[in-house]
């Protein structure tokens, strides 16, 4: 069992996290983004990162509600989770999920929501940089062969290219990039929420051709940053019947799982 603490046992005993992991909607409910969460969870325990969750207090960012315009509802929905961040004068989230680290660092604070936001890769690397985590000699997936997809949120949304990239040169693995990659990478399919409406008329699903071209990398592994971007991937892997050759896995993923073989 893995040991979480929210913050409301944090401050009936007193005591203060050194960091918030904000679960999101998409690792709290979703089975897969939920193995994620428990991934980057078992890191931060096994390294002794002092974390807490909100728990029940948590509540969506209201990020698909202001992409799909929804303004109203977006800032109702924020508000709410400032009044509870505040409240409990939190200073540094770390989140799984680029959309909720994009409108948490990039749309918060104009309502009054000021914190250090960052992404769990982003957080891996500075463990790694630390020392704090330590990657013996790769783990399993020394010398694989993984290729790496940007998420638009994380990557042209904000800049962070490397930090993930560096995360996965830890793991000894041999990276190979897809055509489109970094500042010129190709969308998921799923962002701008886009993952909760119809699909419209086309040749193709957006998500089929990003696959298509992870699966001929050759790569037996696409790492992924983000839950949206992990299940447009995954169903992608299957549509081409390659889902016994290629896995799709987030970066927390691959660590926790090196961790556990070392």
């Amino acid at each position: 069992m893995i040991a979480v603490r929210t913050m409301a046992e944090f401050m009936a005993s007193g005591e203060t996290p050194d960091v918030l992991f904000w679960v999101g909607c998409a690792g709290s409910f979703d089975q897969r983004a939920q193995k994620v969460t428990k991934a980057f969870a078992q890191i931060l325990n096994k390294v002794g990162v002092n974390f807490a969750i909100l728990g029940k207090e948590e509540m969506c960012t209201g990020d698909p509600a202001r992409r799909s315009g929804n303004e109203f509802l977006f800032q109702m929905m924020a508000q709410n989770n400032i009044q509870v961040l505040n409240g409990y004068e939190i200073k540094k989230i770390v989140t799984t999920c680029p959309h909720c680290f994009n409108v948490f660092k990039n749309e918060y604070p104009a309502l009054g929501g000021t914190y250090e936001v960052i992404h769990h890769t982003t957080f891996l690397q500075q463990l790694i940089n630390d020392g704090r985590l330590v990657l013996k000699g790769g783990g399993i997936f020394k010398g694989k062969k993984i290729t790496y997809h940007d998420s638009c949120y994380l990557g042209r949304g904000n800049n962070i290219y490397e930090a993930p990239r560096e995360v996965l040169q830890a793991l000894e693995i041999e990276l190979v990039e897809m055509k489109r990659c970094k500042s010129g990478g190709m969308c998921c399919g799923a962002g701008g929420a886009q993952m909760f409406k119809e699909e419209e008329a086309g040749k193709t699903r957006v998500n089929f051709e990003r696959s298509e071209e992870a699966i001929n990398t050759g790569a037996s592994i696409i790492a992924s940053n983000c839950p949206f971007c992990t299940t447009m991937l995954t169903d992608g892997v299957k549509n081409k019947e390659k889902e016994e050759e290629v896995q799709v896995l987030d970066i927390a993923e691959l660590v926790a799982k090196s961790l556990e073989s070392q």
